[in-house]
């Protein structure tokens, strides 16, 4: 082998691993992803069984249920249509009815939607902002 070839294929070989790194990362990184879906748009989404994905509305009043220990279930809503969702963990303090929330998980076999985290607005003004461009788009919420 000539100088010259032992560069290319360095350079070569370089390149492969490189290619194959990022290939791993994107395909990691696609694993992680998880959508957002209010619950009016799940009516058209095809979810596969046990695909993580982000639901958010508004804490729907009078669903909130407190089981034995940290066990909660209540109602996600964005007043067209109400997802049950049941949580186990301590819920965020400023967590409340016809508050805006997004929970984070997957739909169970009986079509409960399970959430692992939640997330709750943080002061009186704030919105998450997925969320709030939802609501408005359908003329539910509206800014102060």
């Amino acid at each position: 082998m000539t100088r010259k070839q032992k560069r290319l294929s360095v350079i070569a070989g370089a390149l492969a691993f490189l290619g194959a790194a990022t290939g791993l990362t994107f395909y990691a990184l696609g694993q992680k992803a998880s959508f957002f879906y209010m619950p009016a748009d799940l009516q058209a989404a095809t979810l596969e069984p046990g695909q993580r994905i982000r639901l958010g509305g508004l804490v729907e009043k009078g669903t909130i249920v407190r089981g034995q220990g940290t066990e909660v279930a209540f109602s996600v809503t964005d007043m067209e249509s109400s997802v049950p969702v049941t949580y186990v963990g301590i819920l965020p303090d400023l967590f409340r009815e016809e508050q805006g929330v997004i929970t984070e998980g997957s739909f169970s076999p009986s079509g409960v939607f399970v959430a692992d985290s939640v997330l709750a607005k943080h002061d009186e003004t704030y919105m998450p902002k997925e969320v709030a461009d939802s609501l408005k788009a359908k003329g539910v919420w509206q800014e102060n």
